[in-house]
């Protein structure tokens, strides 16, 4: 075998549907766009949502409610049984919890749930935690802080 005998199997690679080249290969004069209108023409773009002048369902329906996206906080969660990984008497931070990677999205804040069970004698410090978890921590004896902004 040389490697000027190298070939892909048999439907490797499927060749490009080259358009507008004439009627034999199927997809010649209005290249597969139709006739005339909008949409045959070249640099044809429709905005999304648009209903050709028609006012667009998201503007027919009425809004409702309240959203308080934008000035809400957002909490990375971790349970008690993940900080498990650390050994004893270690400070665990959320820049510990990043850098072992069991935070999976760090959204700025860090609350610690009281899922599982700690069995290590760690220190924890976290902007927030739930109160199963704080009932945990005490009982096990185990020092928390809540981190303050």
């Amino acid at each position: 075998m040389k490697l000027s005998e190298l070939k892909n199997n048999e439907g490797a690679r499927k060749t490009k549907n080259r358009v507008g080249r004439g009627t034999g290969s199927g997809n010649g004069k209005t290249s597969g766009r139709g006739h005339k209108g909008q949409k045959s023409r070249s640099g044809y773009s429709r905005k999304f949502g648009f209903e050709g002048g028609q006012m667009p369902l998201q503007r027919r329906l009425p809004k409702r409610g309240f959203n308080n996206k934008q000035f809400r906080t957002e909490y990375s969660i971790v349970n008690l049984d993940t900080l498990n990984v650390f050994d004893d008497n270690t400070v665990v931070t959320p820049e510990k919890l990043i850098e072992i990677n069991a935070v999976k999205q760090y959204k700025g804040k860090l609350k610690v749930l009281g899922n599982g069970e700690l069995t290590k004698k760690i220190e924890l410090h976290a902007h927030k935690f739930s109160k199963s978890a704080i009932a945990k921590l005490d009982k096990q004896e185990i020092k928390w802080q809540q981190i303050k902004d």
